[in-house]
Parts: C-alpha cells; structure tokens; sequence
C-alpha cells in the first residue's frame, strides 16, 4: 500500500514542528504541510473545504456539527489552547473598571462565532454577571474592512449586532474613540502599539485567569484537527494514526521544552514559568484527548448553545471520531 498524500495545514507551533520536519511521522501518510494563519486556514476549511487535514475552530465546527453538515471529522488533539482574560481591551475614558461596566457598551469584534469570544462571553456571565444582551456588538475586521462571519448564525432575541459602517476596522473605531472596547483572539493594532488610551479589562490578566483555573480546572480550547470526513469513510485507521503522530510530535517539543540549558523558546524566565506551570495544572498541562478535557468541553458546548451558535446541547462524543476515544492496552 502506498503512503497517502495528504494537505495539512496548521500553524507553525513549537508542537507541530517536530512532525513538519520529520522527527514525528503519521503511519501510512505523506503529509504535504502549509503553514498557515488560524484566519486562513479556517476561512478556507470552512468556506471552501480546502484542505484533506486541518485546524478548526471549534465554534466553527461544533456550529456546524450541530447543524448536521460538516465535511471534516475531528481528532482530540488540540493544536491551540488559551485562558481568554486578555481578549478584552477597552478605553481608559469610559468609566470601564471592572466587568461590570461593560454593560451597556458597544465592544467591536471581528465575528460573533468566534472561539475566544465564545469563551469571553461564558466567563462573563458566569463570573461577572454580564450577559450578551447586555453589551452592543459591533462586527468588522481588526485591520481590513469587510470582516464577514465564517457562517452564518442566527442569534437569541435581544441580542444586538452591528456592522461596522463600511470602510472603517474596529482597530481604527476603537483608537477614534467609536468604540469602548474590542474582543478577540489578536489584540487589535492600536492596542498593540501602545496607545495610551486602552488598556485590557483586567489589570493582571494572568491572576485573573490562574483564579479561574483553580476554581473550573479549564484550560480552554480553542482549535481541534480535523480530518476530511470523505478520507476517513474511506481509510478508518486514518484517525487514530493522525492522532498518533501528533501526539508524539508535542511529547517531543515538550521535552525539548523541559531541557532549559539552552532554552528553545524566545522568551526569558521560560523555566520558572514552565515550573509554575506544572505546580498549577500538573505535568501534562496542554493535554490531548477527551477523557481528560470532558469538563473543558461540558462547559463549552452548554455555552455554545445559550449563546445562540449551536442549535442544541451538543454531547463532547459527538464532536470526535469513535476510534480516537479509546486506546489498546498491553
């Protein structure tokens, strides 16, 4: 039988690199890699169906699981993970001190569905008390005008969303004083250049996040792998050698990750924050698979749901192929 060659596309993370250069290897798969953009690849995943192997958002997919129409099928590895308390930026003139205050603001984002702001409206509510109707939303790109939902949502009542007025980002709205704040997975440009009239939410987003942990043990998620439902009706075994493969592409970066004599990663104090860490949320702290991340999804998908993106309670099996929920045994 000869290897299948198979699309890939997925970002350039320190865990998936070990499989784009060969250390790691997916069994019977000759994998031709794209390293991409999350914006990209799921524009193009979702859109277009563009590629046999992929990250996904899992709002996208789990909307789209619901729905009964998605054309991939995923796997229990996690290509993307975050706490979500640094995706709220607001300005510093409108009175924004705490959560609280966000009611009744108008807070740009680049689309509804989005994951992290899946997760920043849960948190929200559930710790703050601040639901989605109580903020106007305001939908456009961060830098280009025209940002338009991956898939189209039909939102509960009472929820309010607006376009940007055409020609004008939400980066721009925010800076001019349009906006009072921006959610989303990339802070918008202005933020990042400093400007001095936003700021995040949270002052220490990072306590803020670690508190949260200590109290729901979710580390969220934000991407799943897909795999192109036509391959695997076709080839079964792809989903667990998929799995294999990417399994062992982050054990080896998290090695490399452990060995701090020349630490692999551009930032300092990697190895202090490598052991806080582990003494917060223990040795295998980026985890794959769904028996350790049910309560992750629980919460999730009961969120996806109220906020009006699924159109019912989905049940965490339903989002992953039978064959990656369980493993032999010697």
């Amino acid at each position: 039988m000869s290897n299948l060659s198979l699309s890939v596309a997925i970002g350039p993370y320190d865990r998936m690199m070990p499989l784009v250069r060969g250390e790691a290897r997916i069994d019977a798969v000759d994998p031709q890699f794209m390293l991409l953009e999350p914006e990209e690849i799921f524009f193009r995943a979702m859109r277009h169906e563009a590629f046999d192997i992929c990250e996904l958002s899992l709002s996208s997919y789990s909307l789209r699981v619901a729905r009964g129409d998605s054309p991939y099928v995923a796997i229990p590895v996690f290509p993307s993970r975050a706490f979500r308390h640094t995706c709220i930026v607001v300005r510093n003139d409108r009175g924004i001190r705490t959560p609280a205050d966000l009611r009744g603001k108008r807070i740009g984002m680049p689309e509804y569905q989005l994951t992290a702001n899946v997760w920043a409206r849960a948190i929200l509510e559930e710790e703050y008390g601040v639901n989605q109707r109580d903020i106007t939303w305001v939908r456009g790109g961060y830098e280009s005008p025209g940002r338009i939902e991956k898939l189209s949502v039909t939102l509960p009542d009472g929820v309010v969303v607006e376009n940007a007025p055409e020609g004008k980002t939400i980066s721009g709205m925010l800076a001019a004083g349009e906006l009072d704040g921006v959610m989303g997975p990339r802070a918008p440009s202005c933020f990042e250049r400093g400007d001095p009239a936003i700021r995040w939410l949270f002052d220490d987003p990072t306590a803020e996040a670690t508190a949260w942990f200590r109290k729901t043990r979710i580390f969220p998620v934000m991407h799943v792998l897909g795999i192109r439902r036509t391959l695997v009706d076709k080839h079964p075994w792809l989903p667990t050698a998929v799995m294999k493969g990417f399994q062992k592409s982050k054990d080896i970066a998290l090695e490399r990750l452990t060995d701090t004599s020349a630490t692999k990663v551009t930032l300092p104090f990697v190895e202090e924050n490598l052991r806080r860490a582990r003494q917060l949320m223990g040795e295998d702290f980026f985890s794959y698979g769904l028996a350790p991340n049910r309560h992750v999804f629980d919460y999730f998908l009961r969120h996806h749901h109220a906020q009006g993106l699924s159109n019912r309670v989905l049940a965490a099996e339903e989002l992953f192929h039978p064959s990656t929920l369980e493993a032999h045994k010697v």
